[in-house]
């Protein structure tokens, strides 16, 4: 009974409800973009793109062992219970920061301001978009959020002792095992390493004179850094998926440094600084709303917790600096950087939580609405729930990934109808992930070779197809004198005799494939040789055995970037049959096929009007 008493039924509020929430709308299997990757890492414990995200894979890896469904519905949920836990952050953080703080007179309704405040900024930062999106399919942002959240509270402890002069630099050593062990999470956590350090000096600067603590932090940081010897260590196990092979020191460096991703040069104007800066966007993420609160609750604690606000503005502007600043991201891709700003948005709805205890305990104030006790206390509740459910009211549609099988099908789709022991040339993370995955994980159709085009100029990428490339013309050719496209049109030219080669709908509009024609198989393409006596007529009986769930219906809610991109690829492959059967006269086929392009994707409505006049039909 004792500790049943101690139970606080608000912290375990602001685990379980985000927890829920995120299972409800959890998508059932791989999506787009990096999915198939992280999940086929996790399942080999191998090593995912740079930096190779080692802490993410062997905390998601458990998961999989849970006897329910499939592997990736499985990393999905390893990521619902770390965005649960980014959530729970909130509330202690707001807690620890409202501990002392009384705005009503009396105790069980002070108690209820400070916790339902708490709860109130959990429950809002659950239902931002970004957070919500990361938390029902496999991202490491969350789990991220999560070790912030944690380190800024054990920071928050170590003031208190060192206040009350009973310091325990205990909570700064785990604090430094934590970031060294989140660099295995994601690397966006030395951007908050001097919000931390500031809270740290400002309780005394002479602080950095303690050389024995020093080391002693540092040696934690190294051991919690430590985390990334998985990737050389696995790396020798050759899994599944082991991105750059970080074998030797040189490799291992290269993969953790992100030297695969060539820098872009880009002419910067105020037009392009003002969409970077604006990756971080808190209206769109908590409502204009919530930006006023945010900052009514600086301003509010900004007297007593000075240092604690100064951290705040210091850690976003590190945030801004090094990735709008230093990065000067091109336009196409400022959408990659908005989720590095997730840890920004849990110290934000910190400050959230303060803006709504003072504003609510002020108004139940102003209404005098104390002395009726059970009066003031609803009008509380209702005053605290109503910016968490206007957040949620207008997320959730487009969050819901419950029936989100767009990738998964169109991954299937792809490798169960490509002929036997083909190959198959992808162009694009999403292109290819999900297929990674399928066959690799879930293996289907493991006679096939699915090559990721960009990585043809890289050998530890050769060195994983040794059936494929241990002969190829790409072996006695200087990689780095070579472009993906030229690679690959190297690649191809040497397969084509002795197997079928296949590329996917992106690789068509990326190379220029002069010599060969492209016959059209179902969303993928088969390359004849210019002159080829083989048929050049489309195979329809490819989409017979497609799965097309939900494409154009209104069930499946959700639609992210390359989501709509899949929808358009199946939308557009139909369009170009129905043209190409309209052109040998076949007008009942070519129609039906029109059709359902427009099914799929009304927006073409106007252009297959176009096409349909043209061949003189209505």
């Amino acid at each position: 009974m004792p500790f049943i008493k101690r139970l606080d039924a608000f912290a375990i509020l602001s685990v379980i409800f985000p927890l829920a929430v995120y299972l409800l709308t959890l998508a059932p299997s791989v999506t787009f973009f990096d999915s198939g990757e992280f999940i086929t890492a996790t399942a080999c414990l191998g090593s995912a793109h740079s930096p190779g995200y080692p802490f993410f894979l062997n905390y998601a890896k458990p998961f999989t062992w849970i006897p329910l469904s499939s592997v990736a519905f499985k990393v999905n949920f390893a990521t619902a219970v770390s965005g649960a836990l980014a959530c729970f952050g909130v509330y202690l953080l707001t807690t620890c920061i409202l501990r002392k703080e009384r705005l009503a007179g009396n105790d069980s309704l002070n108690e209820l301001l400070a916790k339902g405040a708490a709860l109130a900024a959990c429950l809002t930062f659950t239902f931002s978009p970004r957070l919500w999106l990361q938390s029902n399919h496999d991202k490491p942002y969350p789990l991220l959020a999560f070790i912030v959240a944690i380190i800024l509270y054990l920071i928050l402890q170590w003031r208190e002792s060192y206040r009350e002069g009973s310091e325990r630099p205990s909570y700064i050593f785990i604090s430094s095992f934590l970031c060294g062990l989140a660099t295995g999470t994601h690397q966006t956590i030395i951007l908050m390493i001097p919000a931390f350090a500031y809270l740290i000096i400002s309780m005394n600067w002479q602080i950095v004179f303690r050389i024995r603590d020093l080391v002693v932090a540092a040696i934690f940081g190294i051991l919690g850094f430590a985390i990334n010897l998985h990737l050389p260590i696995r790396a020798t196990r050759a899994p599944l998926l082991n991105w750059a092979n970080p074998q030797t020191r040189d490799q291992f460096l290269w993969h953790f440094l992100r030297k695969g991703y060539p820098g872009e040069h880009v002419e910067r104007g105020w037009t392009l600084l003002w969409k970077q800066i604006n990756a971080f966007n808190i209206p769109h993420e908590f409502t204009s709303v919530g930006l006023f609160i945010m900052i009514i609750g600086l301003a509010f604690i900004v007297i007593k917790r000075r240092d604690e606000v100064i951290s705040y503005l210091l850690a976003l502007a590190t945030f801004l600096l090094v990735i709008a600043g230093y990065f000067n991201t091109p336009e196409e891709t400022i959408f990659l950087t908005e989720e590095f700003f997730t840890p920004m948005y849990l110290f934000s709805a910190v400050f959230m939580g303060i803006g709504l205890f003072f504003l609510t305990g002020k108004t139940v104030e102003k209404l005098r609405l104390i002395p009726n006790l059970q009066m003031a206390k609803t009008v509380t509740t209702v005053l605290l729930l109503a910016l968490p459910t206007t957040v949620c009211s207008l997320n959730y549609v487009k969050n819901d990934q419950h029936l989100n099988y767009i990738a998964f099908d169109y991954g299937t789709n792809v490798i169960r109808s490509a002929p036997q022991g083909a190959a198959l040339y992808t162009w694009g993370d999403s292109g290819a992930f999900p297929i990674w995955y399928i066959q690799g994980v879930e293996r289907m159709r493991e006679d096939l070779d699915i090559l990721h085009t960009p990585h043809l100029i890289f050998d530890w990428y050769l060195d994983a197809f040794p059936r494929t490339f241990t002969n190829s013309i790409l072996r006695r050719i200087p990689l780095e004198s070579l472009s993906p496209e030229n690679a690959l049109l190297l690649a191809a030219g040497e397969q084509y005799a002795t197997r079928p080669v296949l590329i996917d709908y992106s690789t068509r509009y990326s190379v220029p494939f002069s010599g060969y024609k492209l016959i059209q198989h179902g969303i993928t393409y088969q390359l004849i040789e210019d002159g080829s006596k083989m048929g050049q007529a489309p195979n329809l009986s490819v989409w017979d055995i497609y799965a097309m769930r939900d494409l154009g219906g209104k069930e499946m809610f959700f639609r992210d970037l390359d989501t709509g991109k899949a929808i358009m690829i199946y939308a557009n492959s139909k369009l170009e049959i129905g043209e190409d059967l309209l052109r040998q006269g076949r007008l009942g086929d070519g129609l039906q096929s029109l059709r359902t392009a427009a099914q799929i994707s009304p927006e073409l409505t106007a252009e297959i009007t176009q096409i349909l006049s043209r061949y003189g039909v209505r």
